[in-house]
């Protein structure tokens, strides 16, 4: 479970009420909650939607779509009911903010659920928790109830005559329902897999009707971009990346933890001053930036702030902004091994790129890394990696290539150290 952490350089908007007892609805609206939803009734969709282009915020669940665009697509009129879902299936590996937000906040996730259905004309809202997140699916669910007993959720929320409803809803444990169109036929009773786009949820999604999907951590943001005003929560963060984001700091750092901080940030601040810098007066070898999707950087390339554009310029991605620190005891064969294990196990198999890619590549590295691999398997990964690039239904191929692609690039050398009967260079080291 992660634990509540703090450092000076926090900008506590999302996590202001963490530890403060905010599961309990008195509490909640005591911290002043509840307040951002009563201002969007009475200031109407178009207004909810120009806060939110203005406030920057851009999706927390990895693709860093522009919260206020994505909902600007739903179309204002339609002959099937609209829907609000909240991806709570936070399966990405170094990835534990969602979690807390569950946990310590769940009003903040209803109240952005409510705003969300407010711009869109949405009557129903769905919130939809990973599987291993069972526990929580108890606070979530109470969460609801005193909700709706004191007229916030219902057929006329807050005496406005406006119905919103909101269902929760657990996973089965698959990564792969973290993908919006998966999440939707998860919730529709099928098997979690992809739907081939277009049509895009927007037009086309949950039932057929219009849907927007936002990631946990976007939906409990919305009330205090609300409350704050667009200009002063985009002042936060950099250019076109406004606010804070909670960061999953993982691995071989002194302080791990969830923090949050300004967009924008520098990451090798976050890892030496934040973190406490690497465990046991190590170096650095290499830091994972976004999740284990994301590929890795150098100790010479995070000098960067973490948002969007920064992170892409440098050659990897913010995604899920789940970083994860490498000492320079550590293996990275064994790491690629791992991390592509994860993918290959989780893949659903719907494609062949992707299921039969994760497989070889598993299988290649593996043996390699046990000692019995040949030159040639070292450019196989990398052919293999370069053929499950943009050929998938969903970004699970891509997610699972690009690392890959990543460690054989910068780390060739130690691939090449492993093969023809030698034994990893790192084995007894720890």
């Amino acid at each position: 479970m992660p634990r509540l952490v703090s450092h000076p350089d926090e900008v506590k908007i999302v996590s202001q009420r963490f530890g403060q007892g905010a599961a309990n609805i008195d509490r909640y609206i005591e911290l002043g909650g509840y307040q951002a939803v009563k201002k969007c009734i009475a200031q109407g969709p178009d207004w909810i939607i120009d806060e939110m282009k203005a406030s920057g915020l851009r999706g927390r669940g990895g693709a860093g779509f522009p919260t206020g665009m994505k909902w600007s697509f739903v179309p204002k009129q339609s002959a099937k009911p609209k829907y609000v879902l909240v991806n709570g299936d936070e399966s990405e590996p170094c990835t534990c903010k969602d979690h807390l937000i569950f946990l310590h906040d769940p009003h903040s996730i209803i109240e952005g659920t409510i705003i969300a259905g407010l711009a869109i004309g949405a009557k129903t809202g769905f919130i939809y928790l990973r599987g291993e997140y069972r526990y929580l699916i108890e606070i979530m669910e109470r969460a609801v109830a005193d909700a709706y007993q004191k007229g916030f959720l219902g057929k006329d929320i807050f005496g406005s005559g406006i119905e919103f409803q909101i269902i929760t809803q657990t996973g089965a444990g698959a990564y792969e329902v973290g993908e919006e169109s998966a999440l939707m036929e998860s919730l529709e009773g099928k098997r979690g897999v992809p739907r081939i786009k277009p049509p895009f949820p927007a037009v086309v999604g949950l039932y057929g009707g219009p849907t927007v999907i936002n990631n946990a951590e976007t939906i409990a943001t919305v009330p205090h971009v609300i409350t704050m005003g667009a200009a002063a929560f985009s002042a936060v963060g950099s250019a076109r990346n406004g606010g804070t984001r909670l960061f999953s700091i993982s691995g071989h750092v002194e302080k791990p933890g969830v923090y949050e901080l300004p967009m924008g940030y520098n990451l090798k601040k976050i890892i030496y001053e934040v973190a406490g810098g690497i465990w046991k007066g190590r170096g650095l070898k290499a830091v994972v930036p976004g999740g284990s999707s994301t590929p890795c950087l150098l100790p010479d390339e995070i000098d960067i702030g973490m948002d969007f554009d920064q992170v892409a310029k440098a050659g990897s991605m913010m995604g899920s902004a789940g970083v994860c620190v490498i000492d320079d005891h550590t293996c990275m064969v064994e790491f690629a091994q791992r991390t592509i294990a994860f993918y290959q196990h989780e893949s659903c198999g719907w494609c062949i790129p992707c299921r039969e890619g994760t497989d070889w590549i598993k299988k290649t590295i593996t043996r390699i890394h046990a000692g019995f691999g040949e030159a040639k398997d070292i450019d196989n990964v990398t052919t293999i990696g370069n053929n499950m690039l943009g050929r998938t239904f969903c970004p699970l191929g891509d997610a699972a290539a690009m690392p890959t692609l990543a460690f054989v690039k910068k780390f060739r050398k130690e691939f090449e150290d492993h093969l023809n009967g030698k034994p990893c260079p790192f084995a007894h080291k720890n």
